[in-house]
This record gives structure tokens, sequence and C-alpha cells, in this order.
């Protein structure tokens, strides 16, 4: 890739509002940053970029010149725009990590009261946990007292009617849609009050 090919991509990048001060960086080095933000292994990386791991290889050690085309391919594999690869990530910006999690591939926790499918279970030293909940809970007596952790949360109901009980308010009947966001160091529990096991997602803080 030549430097005229380099400033290009960066002029586009400023005239799209991607960045208005933007100084060239390593590539080699920025796209070995992005793939390890996803924990994806060099084989991984290359299959969703379409390109051979031998190619990807070279590209992270400095040992070849990309095509444009090339470009393209890793910036739809790693889901960022091509301007992006050339753009710095500083302190206040987005590191770039990020893991799908498909229907049904949460990782499974079943307890007596509610069946949690973690999502996003993939990245470590998350700041929230999300996750998607079973409520099986008909009554308060299911629980061992209140529920009680760090953080905040943030309930959202996805089917059925629940009831959600905390230590300061009166009990909140909710349904599809209705969501809430509360102290989780405040006693808690939720009961499910439809016919079929409710199900919502939930998100903890965890900083």
């Amino acid at each position: 890739m030549t430097q005229k090919d380099q400033t290009s991509i960066i002029r586009i990048a400023r005239e799209n509002g991607t960045e208005t001060h933007v100084e060239p960086v390593d590539l080699g080095q920025r796209v070995r940053d992005l793939r390890k933000a996803r924990a994806w292994t060099l084989e991984q990386a290359a299959n969703q970029a379409g390109l051979a791991r031998s190619t990807l290889s070279k590209i992270e050690n400095g040992q070849m010149s990309p095509t444009y085309d090339a470009l393209k391919k890793l910036a739809v594999g790693l889901e960022i725009s091509v301007p992006q690869l050339f753009t710095p990530p500083s302190q206040d910006q987005v590191t770039g990590r990020m893991t799908v999690t498909r229907s049904g591939e949460g990782t499974s926790q079943a307890t007596t009261t509610y069946e949690h499918d973690l999502l996003g279970a993939a990245l470590t030293k998350k700041k929230m946990l999300p996750y998607r909940a079973r409520v099986r809970a008909r009554s308060l007596e299911e629980f061992d007292g209140w529920v009680r952790h760090d953080g905040e949360e943030f309930l959202y109901v996805l089917t059925g009617t629940i009831t959600l009980f905390t230590e300061f308010y009166e009990p909140a009947l909710m349904g599809r849609g209705d969501s809430a966001y509360y102290d989780a160091t405040m006693g808690h529990n939720v009961i499910s009050t439809s016919q079929e096991d409710a199900m919502i997602l939930w998100v903890t803080s965890l900083s």
C-alpha cells in the first residue's frame, strides 16, 4: 500500500467525520490489536476476513502491503470501516471489543428459582453482565431471603408477566416490554405470574 493510498483513506475519514485529527498508524500492529481485542486467533480472523492465514500473518508483521481489496475484507471481517484501520483508539474511544452470542448459545446456569443464560461470556473484564433468565419461581417462599449484590441492575420483560419485589418499594407487576432500573444492593426478587415461565433480560453493572 502506497503513502498516497493511506493519505487518501485518511482524507475520506476526515470528510466522513470519522476522525478530525488522524495520524498514520502501524497497520500491522493495529490489525493485531483489533484481532486480539476480539480474542481471535489468526485462523479465526483470517476466516472472518476471507483471507489466507499466511496473508494476515504477513500483514500483521509488516511483511507485505495489502491491496485496497484486502483492506476492505479486513474491515468487513473486523466489523469496522476501512478508515478505522488507520485510526488509533484513544483512552476515550471504543477499543473494538465485541462478541456475538447466537440464540441458544448462552452459557446456562440453573437454580431452583431462575434459569440463566449468560450472554457475552467470551469477553473477560466486562463492565456489565448481561443475561437472559427464565423465571421459575411463583412465590417469595421459594427464595432464601432477599437477593443482594453490588452494582446497579436493569431488568426488561421479554415474555410473560412478573412481579418485581424490592426491599423499599411496593411490588411492581410487569408485563412484556416493561423495564426497571434499580440499586442491586437493595433486596430484590422476581417471580413469574403468568402460566408459562416468564423470560426477562437482566443487565448487571460490574464496576
